[in-house]
């Protein structure tokens, strides 16, 4: 069963009013009703920093367990963004717009001037968990090292504890601070450990964890692009529909790790067509999350992706990724349910009917990622597991990033039983084994 994203889509507000904030003031929805939980998940998650049958007290500064984490940013000042309602849910009654004031009509110039060129409208969208190395847990997980230590050393190893141990992890920041008291405490490398004690792809998947979100981001880019020919899945899955914080993020750990630019190598590894789409997508430039939605900059995107596509012999390629990479999530759907609008198809019918090819899988991936993110992502993580065979080191990259942020993933869950009637996680237990099996599983319940 596939998903089908040109099928009708929900009503759009009228021109003239202004069209819905960004995903985390507003959630885009598929449905009118929440979606139910997700049936027979087991027993739920061991908490992060106890261990089963334990009697000790969680340690002084102990990260909060699984389902008790430190409140909204509104009552504790956390960089990171506030989590979104689960999937289908409307979103919380917003106190305070974060938007500026309708600005001046379409063709005439913002009381304050413009913004000098390139500069993005809006207070920046934050970096996501793991991307900002100022983020830094001070929490003690000297006992999970120790837990580490003990299940790989000496003959045999206890994979059960590590999946116990690294899939309960909660967030990226944490990760690495057991990575660094692990290295520093036993005068070892956990990668390195890990690599020797476990194999393919329970020993991906564990690597993937201890690495954390960006560091990973950056392994696979270097693997995609140093190797015989290019992984454009990985391109597109590290680099398009990011945010600027995150893209600058990537870029300066590629250079730091390789000691090459990014820039540099994805044009060098990327036909002409697909390297100017990227090339703009590493820039770094598009609205921020925070920008408003005006209908007038709206219409014109669309009249100008009509032009660009349908209105002429031959596609306007350089327009089209110009308006998908420059704009904002919110933009995008709003221009997307306007061309529906406007003119009684899709926008990514359109897409598919006029590009072909990683040109073509690159657009729509912005485009889906933009009308809904949970969706596009649950999709994807069928791709991986559709038709003979599992692609099984793309499952692991897509399933161990959504991982990562715990409210996305109850959100994708939702989608992917909406989309095909079935729970991720019987699915996934039907495409894995062993012990890389078991990993994935605690990853998703």
């Amino acid at each position: 069963m596939s998903y089908n994203y040109g099928g009708p889509q929900p009503p759009y507000p009228p021109q003239g009013q202004q069209y819905p904030p960004p995903p985390q003031q507003q959630q885009y929805r598929y449905q009118q009703q929440p979606y139910p939980p997700p049936q027979n998940q087991g027993p739920p998650p061991v908490p992060y920093g106890s261990h089963p049958g334990s009697q000790y007290p969680p340690q002084q500064g102990q990260y909060p367990p699984q389902g008790q984490y430190p409140p909204p940013p509104q009552q504790q000042h956390s960089p990171y963004p506030p989590q979104q309602a689960p999937y289908g849910q409307p979103p919380p009654p917003q106190q305070h717009s974060p938007y500026p004031p309708q600005q001046a009509p379409y063709g005439q110039p913002p009381p304050q001037g413009y913004p000098p060129a390139g500069q993005a409208h809006g207070p920046p969208t934050p970096a996501s968990p793991g991307y900002d190395p100022s983020h830094q847990a001070h929490v003690d997980t000297s006992r999970d090292a120790e837990g580490l230590r003990q299940a790989m050393k000496g003959l045999g190893t206890n994979e059960n504890q590590l999946t116990q141990i690294l899939a309960r992890v909660p967030d990226p920041v944490i990760m690495a601070n057991l990575r660094q008291t692990f290295n520093q405490r036993f005068r070892r490398d956990l990668l390195n450990d890990i690599a020797s004690e476990t194999s393919s792809y329970y020993k991906e998947g564990l690597e993937a964890l201890v690495r954390g979100p960006l560091q990973q981001d950056v392994h696979n880019l270097n693997d995609a692009i140093k190797g015989l020919g290019t992984k454009e899945n990985v391109l597109d899955d590290v680099l398009l529909a990011r945010s600027n914080a995150d893209i600058r993020a990537i870029k300066q750990e590629y250079q730091k790790v390789t000691r090459r630019s990014l820039e540099s190598d994805v044009k060098a590894d990327l036909s002409l067509k697909t390297e100017r789409l990227f090339t703009m997508a590493l820039a770094a430039q598009r609205q921020e999350d925070s920008a408003p939605v005006l209908p007038q900059q709206v219409d014109h995107a669309v009249s100008e992706l009509h032009r660009s596509m349908e209105g002429r012999v031959g596609t306007d390629q350089v327009t089209v990724c110009q308006i998908f990479t420059s704009h904002s999530d919110g933009q995008l759907r709003a221009i997307s349910h306007a061309f529906q609008r406007k003119y009684h198809k899709s926008l990514v019918s359109v897409v598919r009917s006029q590009f072909s090819g990683h040109m073509q899988e690159a657009l729509l991936r912005i485009l889906t990622a933009a009308e809904d993110r949970a969706m596009s992502d649950a999709v994807r993580l069928e791709e991986t597991m559709k038709g003979a065979g599992t692609k099984d080191r793309m499952l692991v990259n897509r399933l161990v990033r959504a991982h990562w942020d715990k409210s996305h993933l109850n959100q994708v869950k939702g989608a992917y039983r909406h989309a095909f009637n079935k729970d991720l996680a019987a699915r996934v237990r039907g495409e894995t084994s062993s012990h890389y099996q078991k990993l994935m599983l605690a990853l998703i319940e």
